[in-house]
Parts: C-alpha cells; sequence; structure tokens
C-alpha cells in the first residue's frame, strides 16, 4: 500500500515548484498584523494580493522577501524553506535573486545620486560574475526590455518621469532573473495611462520570461489587468481567495463586494470592461 504525501517523511515528498507560504503570522505587540496567511504561486502564474491600507497584505509581502521576521508559519520556494534566518552572506544573497520587490516609490531603491546605468551595472557586480563588457550588454538588453535606452541610461533618476523611474525599477528587479517578483501597489502612484503602460509591459515580461507576479494593490480595477488569482486580505486574515474572473464576478465575502463597489463601473484602462 502506497503511503500518502502526507505520511511520507519529508525528505521523500516530491519538491513542490514555485512558492507556498503555509499559517504566516505576525505581531506588533498586541496587533496581529498577519494572522494564518496561506497561498500559493505557480511558476509563471500571477496573484494579486489586494486589501485595504492595514489589511496585512504589504506586511506579508514583505516577510516572504526577508525584510520582516515572521513569528510563524513557512514561505517555500521550490521546496526550500525561506523561513529561517539566511546563514551567510551567500544564502543572503542567493535568496535575494529568487524574490525581486518593486516599490510603489522608486526612490525606494535608486540612489538619486548614481545613474540608470550605474544603478543597474551595481546590481550586476553584487550578484553576477560579468566583467565590465558583458555587465554593459546586460545593462543594455535590460533598458530595451523595459523600453527604455541610451538616453535614460546616462540619465540621473530625478531627470525621468515617474513612470520611466518605475520601468527602471522593474530592469533593475529583472537584473538577477528571480523565480518571483514582488509589485507592491507599483503602479499606485501613476496616472492612468502610464497604468495601462506599465501592467502591459509587465504582461509581456512574464508572457516572454515565465517569471511569476506576486501584485500587492488595494485597487481592484487593476487586478484583472495582471493577474490570474486573488488573495483579498483584511485585517491580517484571508476572506476571499480564488481565480480573478470568479472573484470579481461572484464575490462571495462581504468586504470583497464592499471593494468592488468602490471600483467605478467602466473600466479605467484602454479596452478594460
Amino acid at each position: 500500500m502506497t503511503a500518502s504525501a502526507e505520511e511520507r517523511p519529508l525528505a521523500d515528498r516530491p519538491v513542490v515548484e514555485g512558492l507556498v507560504v503555509e499559517g504566516l503570522r505576525k505581531r506588533y505587540g498586541d496587533h496581529a498584523a498577519v494572522d494564518d496567511v496561506s497561498f500559493s504561486l505557480a511558476p509563471g502564474a500571477s496573484l494579486a494580493v489586494v486589501g485595504e491600507s492595514g489589511s496585512g497584505k504589504t506586511t506579508t509581502v514583505r516577510m516572504l522577501v526577508g525584510l520582516e521576521r515572521p513569528d510563524g508559519g513557512t514561505v517555500r520556494l521550490d521546496g526550500r524553506d525561506r523561513s529561517a534566518r539566511p546563514r551567510g552572506r551567500a544564502e543572503r544573497l542567493a535568496r535575494a535573486r529568487e524574490i525581486q520587490m518593486v516599490f510603489q516609490d522608486p526612490y525606494l531603491s535608486l540612489d538619486p545620486r548614481v545613474s540608470v546605468s550605474g544603478s543597474l551595472d551595481e546590481v550586476l557586480r553584487l550578484h553576477t560574475d560579468l566583467d565590465a563588457p558583458g555587465r554593459a550588454r546586460r545593462v543594455a538588453a535590460l533598458l530595451d526590455q523595459v523600453g527604455l535606452g541610451a538616453r535614460e541610461a546616462a540619465a540621473l533618476p530625478r531627470a525621468l518621469s515617474g513612470g520611466q523611474r518605475q520601468r527602471v525599477a522593474i530592469a533593475r528587479a529583472l537584473a538577477v532573473e528571480p523565480r518571483v517578483l514582488v509589485l507592491d501597489e507599483a503602479v499606485a502612484a501613476l496616472d492612468v495611462s502610464i497604468q495601462a503602460q506599465i501592467l502591459e509591459l509587465l504582461g509581456a515580461i512574464r508572457r516572454e520570461s515565465g517569471i511569476g507576479y506576486l501584485f500587492v494593490t488595494h485597487d481592484l480595477a487593476v487586478v484583472r489587468h495582471i493577474a490570474d488569482e486573488v488573495l483579498v486580505l483584511r485585517s491580517g486574515r484571508v476572506v476571499e481567495s480564488g481565480p480573478v474572473s470568479r472573484v470579481l464576478r461572484s464575490p462571495e465575502h462581504p468586504y470583497t463586494r464592499l471593494l468592488l463597489d468602490s471600483v467605478p463601473r467602466r473600466g479605467r484602462f484602454p479596452g478594460g470592461g
């Protein structure tokens, strides 16, 4: 008789590819910021984590990338546990390469004193063995991937528009070829037309590279344009999850319906319904 997956020793169980989060918890004093959050992200898939300010979505993803330590639960990527503190610099850098993060404000990841090409070169020097000509070719390829060229490469961040700076931040995150890209309110500060351009760019990158997206937002209007699945958080807990088409068409939880009611009836983006 064959043992079930639950009965097998951990070492004998098949490795589940992708990101698997189980029972994640985080408290600040008496406040439970994240309370028993579980979800999975298959390779190349896109999951939207949705909720209002204070719902726990940003704390959740900060634990995934290692900016916060969880109080409980596990985070695994391709079967490897990322919950414990990394052992040494090499493991810390390896984890950083696996999951990268793009913030709402690109200035959080871009040094205002360093040119765009210098910023990308800095990442490549830290994480790769490429020589200077190899890094230069890789920088040019990354900028081309996000729709930027030589003029932007030579510029300082302050000389770029908000949309261009976000493209640079995306290129910088992609430089180390991560398995998962976390986008924390990455289009929230942009006007609607630029939001649409960035979402289209992200869709093209996912189709070409097979990278997985974890898209954090308070705005359900953008979810159908970026995600396959949606996870709705309220007060640190999951209240609803499922395919985007089902959740947006037939939400089951009153909180999800409330979020949907706050979205304008007509699509906000060109081609949106």
